[in-house]
C-alpha cells in the first residue's frame, strides 16, 4: 500500500455559471460509476492491471475500487468526503443522485444512447455502483482503501501508483476551478504516477470541449509532462468520447 503524506490544505474554488442548456452543477456531486463503465471511458483492461497499484481520484461512490480488488488490482480511491460515516454518505448519494437523474431526463439533448440503451439503464448501473461502494466503504476505509484527499494536493509519495485515473472532475467542473488550479491538479496527478494518468471527459457541463486544453497541455509540457488526447469507445454525456493521457516519463 502506498505511503501516505501529510493532508492537503482546503481548496479555493470559483462560483460556477449555470444555464438551461447545461448541467446545473452548483457543487461537485457525489456520484459514481462501475468498473465496467470505467473500462469503457478509460480504455482499461482489468486483466492487464492485476497486481498493479491504481489510484482513482475524486472517486465519489464509484464501485471501481471494490470491483478492482476482486480482480486482483491494488486500487485506492480518493475523495474529500471519505472522512464521513457511511450513513452520511448514503444521504449524499440519495440527494445527489435524485438531482442528477432529474437533470438527465429534463436535459436529454446532452446525452447519447451509445453506452446505455436508456436513462433507466444508466440510473440502474450507477445506483448499483453506489450500493457496492457503501457495502465496502465502512470496513475498508480504516485499511487505506478509501482516503480523504482532494486535488491539487494528494497525500502520496512520488510515483506511488502504476496508473492514476480521474473522472468527471477537471473539465466537467471547469467553471469552478481556474486555469492555475487545472495546471496544479494535472501536475499532482502526474507526480504520484510512474505510469500514465488518464483524465475523462474533456468537456464541460454543456458538452463543449474545455476551452483551455491546448494551453494546459503546452504548460504541462514545460514541466516535463507530455500529453495526448485519445478517443475511447464510449459516449453517454455528449462529447465524452475521449480522454486526456498524461505521461510524465515520456519527455
Amino acid at each position: 500500500m502506498p505511503t501516505l503524506a501529510p493532508p492537503p490544505p482546503p481548496l479555493t474554488v470559483r462560483r460556477p455559471r449555470t444555464g438551461a442548456s447545461i448541467l446545473d452543477l452548483p457543487a461537485v456531486s457525489f456520484f459514481g460509476r462501475t468498473l465496467d463503465e470505467y473500462c469503457r471511458f478509460f480504455a482499461l483492461d482489468p486483466v492487464a492491471l492485476r497486481g498493479r497499484a491504481v489510484l482513482d481520484v475524486a472517486a465519489g461512490p464509484a464501485s471501481f475500487t471494490v470491483e478492482a480488488h476482486r480482480r486482483g488490482i491494488d486500487a485506492v480511491a480518493v475523495d474529500p468526503l471519505y472522512d464521513l460515516p457511511q450513513g452520511e454518505l448514503a444521504g449524499r448519494i440519495r440527494d445527489d443522485y435524485a438531482r442528477m437523474f432529474e437533470q438527465m431526463r429534463t436535459k436529454q439533448r446532452l446525452f447519447r444512447f451509445k453506452t446505455f440503451p436508456s436513462f433507466d439503464a444508466a440510473e440502474a448501473d450507477r445506483r448499483a455502483a453506489a450500493s457496492r461502494f457503501l457495502a465496502d466503504y465502512e470496513g475498508r476505509v480504516r485499511h487505506g482503501r478509501y482516503v480523504k484527499a482532494s486535488l491539487p494536493l494528494l497525500p502520496f509519495l512520488d510515483g506511488a501508483f502504476d496508473l492514476v485515473l480521474c473522472a468527471h472532475l477537471l473539465f466537467i467542473y471547469a467553471a469552478r476551478f481556474d486555469f492555475e488550479w487545472h495546471v496544479a491538479a494535472c501536475a499532482e496527478l502526474a507526480r504520484v504516477s510512474h505510469g500514465e494518468v488518464r483524465i475523462h471527459p474533456l468537456v464541460g457541463p454543456g458538452g463543449k470541449p474545455y476551452a483551455e486544453l491546448d494551453r494546459l497541455r503546452a504548460t504541462l509540457e514545460t514541466r516535463g509532462i507530455v500529453s495526448e488526447v485519445r478517443k475511447v469507445n464510449y459516449e453517454f454525456f455528449v462529447g465524452s468520447s475521449s480522454m486526456l493521457v498524461l505521461n510524465p516519463k515520456a519527455s
